[in-house]
């Protein structure tokens, strides 16, 4: 399993409608709104050797309202 991070932009007004569309994609786990650059933050799962690329260009970037995305891709969680 590998997480990541995913920070998405919006279109103006609609970031209450990807927030709704994101978390209906099976492998977010959470979504955030934040302030700064990207309206958006999200946590996935993925499984491993899952390609981050499609994913994220299939699933995410395809949903409406969604501008722009930055990745995160994480190595280790520390607890």
């Amino acid at each position: 399993m590998q997480t990541i991070f995913i920070q998405v932009k919006s279109e103006l007004g609609r970031a209450y409608e990807v927030a709704d569309a994101a978390i209906d994609v099976e492998q977010v786990s959470e979504v955030y709104s934040t302030s700064g650059h990207y309206d958006l933050i999200m946590k996935c799962y993925l499984p491993a050797g899952e390609d981050i690329g499609h994913f994220v260009n299939e699933h995410i970037q395809r949903l409406p309202g969604v501008k722009d995305t930055f990745t995160i891709i994480t190595f280790k969680a520390f607890n």
